[in-house]
Formats: C-alpha cells, structure tokens, sequence
C-alpha cells in the first residue's frame, strides 16, 4: 500500500485545489451574473437535488459547476508511479468486486433521479 503513496484520488486532489483557490482569494467578493436556459424537467430536477442538500438552486448549481471545472482540470494532471506499483494499481482494477449487503442494497434502490 506504501506504494501508492504518490497517486492521490480525485477527492484529495479536489481538497488540495479547493484550499488552494481558497486561501488565495480574498473574503466577500460580489458575484456576477450567468444566464443559462434549462427545461422545466430539468429544473425541477435540480431544485429537488438542491432542497434534499438543503441549499438554494443557485448554490447548488455553482456547487456542481466548481466541481465539474475542477475534475475537468485535474483530470489533466500527470501522476507518475514506478512499474511495481503500477502493476498493483492495475492488478486491483481488474479484480472483481466483491458483493456486500451494503452494496446490494444500493444496487435494489430506484435511481433517486427517476423518483417523483
């Protein structure tokens, strides 16, 4: 497991940019304006996702925005292990799952966004 020391997962990567954009910028900037069209259904998908979250649709919408940027970029980084951990790394995607109750309880539940 040492090995994998220098791969970091999408969450970690994300939590390093988010304290490094945000120690960086200063407090109570003003907020521009974005238009965007969006169908009713569409809508109404996002305010039920955002009132589950307890947050307004604006918030929630920038919330999903600033993560789809941020993967987008770090998406773009290079991460560079040696050949024995690469090989492991390799070795555990192939291996097949192992089934949990946990996991199959999720697999039975309807899809949230297709509720309501």
């Amino acid at each position: 497991m040492g090995e994998f020391a220098g791969v970091m997962t999408t969450s970690l990567r994300r939590a390093i940019l988010t304290t490094m954009s945000t120690a960086s910028k200063p407090r109570a900037r003003p907020r521009e304006t974005l238009n965007i069209r969006i169908r009713a259904e569409e809508r109404g998908l996002i305010d039920r996702a955002a009132a589950a979250r307890g947050t307004n649709r604006t918030d929630f919408i920038l919330d999903a925005a600033r993560r789809a940027a941020e993967d987008a970029l770090l998406d773009q980084s290079l991460i560079s292990v040696g050949p024995k951990a690469y090989a492991e790394f390799i070795e555990r995607l192939d291996a097949p799952a192992k089934p949990n109750a946990r996991l199959r309880r999720t697999m039975m539940r309807p899809l949230p966004w297709k509720v309501g």
